[in-house]
């Protein structure tokens, strides 16, 4: 897929705020501290389309951004550590799972994971919330430039093998990327575009 073009619609703090367009909505969520905003910058070429900071928990509203006039990139507040009250932490939580269990055009959310890291307890929690209510999503490893191959590698399986040893029968699709370098974007989004296929073809 090419990325022609991604314009930024809206900010809101409620769901039923978000666009009544009914084009398939794709979302990206992680750790505050993650690199979502530069990620998503580098799988649209759009250097400042979602603004980075070096203040982890920046993002503390629903952002959508209209990409090629046929899907949505929906950027979600980031969950885990981030420098705001216990009561916005409480708010953005809301935002979060009100998003995910009412936004029927959701297709696939997108889980980002620092995979300098071994295996963290708030991703692991937030991924067996995501199956318990049956969230169809996938898992994005992120600053993959950081490590040599073979460290990726064990990495990656030790978040799997994590995954397998509790109640996943079956470990969730990943894909792992850079922001530096470019890594992952053509499969990303080359499954962003096969799972649009599907949906358009679904609603005809």
């Amino acid at each position: 897929m090419k990325i022609k073009s991604a314009d930024f619609v809206m900010s809101n703090s409620n769901v039923i705020n978000c666009p009544k367009d009914h084009l398939p909505e794709y979302a990206f969520i992680g750790r505050s501290n993650v690199g979502k905003s530069s990620l998503i910058n580098m799988l649209t070429q759009r250097k400042g389309l979602a603004k980075t900071s070096g203040r982890p928990g920046k993002t503390q509203l629903i952002n959508h951004f209209r990409i090629n006039d046929n899907w949505f990139l929906v950027d979600l507040p980031g969950y885990g550590y981030a420098r705001v009250s216990k009561k916005d932490k409480k708010t953005f939580q809301k935002y979060i799972t009100d998003y995910f269990i009412e936004r029927q055009q959701l297709v696939c959310a997108f889980v980002l994971i620092d995979i300098r890291h071994e295996p963290q307890k708030v991703d692991l929690e937030f991924l067996e919330w995501m199956g318990e209510n049956q969230i169809p999503f996938c898992m994005i490893f992120t600053k993959a430039d950081k490590l040599k191959p073979k460290a990726i590698e064990n990495h990656v399986n030790e978040y799997i093998n994590q995954l397998l040893e509790g109640v996943w029968e079956e470990a969730p699709k990943y894909f792992v990327t850079s922001s530096t370098n470019g890594m992952g974007q053509e499969e990303l989004l080359g499954y962003i575009d096969e799972l649009n296929t599907n949906f358009f073809k679904e609603v005809r």
